[in-house]
């Protein structure tokens, strides 16, 4: 396909502009926000199809159901982070983008038109779970690819600033899931008719908003970061392999301490924080997804304030923040959640996890693309990330609810604590990357 060319097989690139460089960011973050829509309006939608992939069974059962696929969806993650990562590494950043939200479009379009149980048995959650097998691939390219993209796209000075619209696109991918199923649920359609077909809605539109990505992305500027390194015939031999990624062990393992307490924070305090609301601290349907879109809606807000202040006072105290903080708050804070009698009580108790968190997310492209050569950053980013992620985030919604159906929920919360403390060691002996950046000797 044309649109999807190497790098290598283009023009030399020119000089890249402000104007082109902002259009440029631009697009690739837009493209990131409908990779991650697609993504969470899985898990924003799943409580309604969750009968019509598996009819048996009580409300639980089919939300721990649907919740092992969620983490099913993960598992392909690194492996989408090793193809993609060595394509971004070999054939530019820009192809390998294209190609993962072409693959997100694919696995939408299936779930869209899979029918259910009861029209072809076994065959439905089969589908589903090609499905999200398909959409881990793509996410777990498009992290390492986007990180990579965004870090070398941005200026020295404003490195921090403009990486963390990865995390504000991601968040607004799971804002707009959100948003498109309050909409639904206040002034479209009823409870048994979301049940019934309704919830098809959104996969189509992320289906739809997938192609226009595509086009967006047509039109981005490769990095001068990755041009100059096609032009070192040196490097070639090295770019995006694995034993070229071993000869950074360090990094590496820095990158898979640094996200294990973080990936795991963020999916417990945003993405199983909506069955929290419903399934432990009583909230109907309609008020949890109220609280946790107006919680997501400020903690996006935040994103680029965190990188900005990273760039000026470095990442690695943001980090050490981030890690102490979640360390002493998640277990009292998730339990007075529990226990909160309002929504606006609700409300400042998830702000205060994720304002905790914000110390993490804003920063965490931007330190890992800083720690790798050009020649191997997407995979040194994307696959130990997606590997980290696939263990920790994608089975932190799977854990907490068997942690639930054991009688013992507060011990979720106190693994999620260990972990961000083992991050925590991490943080206090990493260095500050925005001091050691490898994005400034490219």
């Amino acid at each position: 396909m044309s649109a999807i060319s190497p790098a290598s097989a283009l023009p030399q690139a020119a000089p890249i502009g402000a104007g082109q460089r902002l259009k440029s960011i631009f697009s690739g973050s837009i493209g990131n926000l409908v990779e991650y829509y697609d993504w969470y309006v899985y898990t924003a939608f799943s409580l309604y199809f969750a009968k019509t992939f598996f009819p048996a069974g009580d409300s639980l059962s089919q939300a721990l159901n649907t919740a092992a696929i969620f983490a099913v969806g993960f598992l392909m993650r690194p492996l989408g982070g090793w193809v993609f990562g060595r394509y971004a590494d070999r054939h530019g950043r820009k192809a390998a983008l294209m190609l993962s939200v072409l693959l997100m479009c694919g696995g939408s379009l299936i779930i869209t038109f899979t029918p259910g149980y009861e029209t072809i048995g076994v065959l439905a959650p089969i589908l589903l779970v090609f499905a999200r097998l398909l959409q881990g691939l793509s996410v777990g390219g498009e992290y390492g690819s986007s990180a990579t993209y965004l870090s070398e796209m941005a200026t020295r000075e404003n490195r921090g600033f403009w990486s963390s619209f990865l995390y504000v696109t991601l968040i607004m991918g799971q804002l707009l899931a959100l948003l498109v199923l309050i909409v639904l649920q206040q002034f479209v359609l009823d409870e048994a008719q979301l049940k019934a077909w309704g919830w098809r809605i959104p996969f189509a539109i992320g289906a739809l908003a997938a192609i226009i990505a595509l086009y967006l992305r047509r039109n981005m500027m490769e990095t001068e970061s990755f041009t100059k390194l096609q032009n070192n015939e040196a490097a070639k031999p090295r770019e995006g392999s694995l034993r070229t990624l071993m000869r950074h062990p360090r990094a590496v393992l820095t990158v898979i301490g640094l996200t294990m307490g973080g990936t795991l924070a963020f999916y417990t305090y945003t993405n199983y924080m909506l069955k929290y609301l419903t399934l432990s601290a009583g909230f109907d349907k309609e008020t949890a997804s109220l609280i946790n879109a107006g919680s997501l809606f400020v903690y996006m807000l935040m994103q680029p304030l965190v990188g900005a202040l990273s760039d000026r006072i470095g990442r690695r105290p943001l980090l050490i923040a981030f890690g102490v903080l979640g360390t002493v708050l998640t277990v009292p804070v998730m339990h007075l959640i529990q226990d909160a009698q309002t929504p606006m009580e609700a409300f400042w108790l998830i702000m205060i996890l994720l304002s905790a968190v914000s110390g993490y997310t804003a920063i965490n492209a931007v330190v890992k693309a800083e720690l790798f050569p050009v020649e191997i950053r997407a995979l040194g980013v994307g696959l130990p990330y997606a590997l980290t992620v696939a263990l920790f985030g994608g089975t932190a919604e799977p854990i907490a609810i068997k942690f639930k159906q054991l009688g013992m929920e507060s011990g979720f919360f106190w693994y999620v604590s260990a972990c961000i403390f083992c991050s925590l060691l991490v943080y206090a002996l990493m260095p500050d990357t925005r001091k050691t950046s490898h994005i400034d000797r490219d």
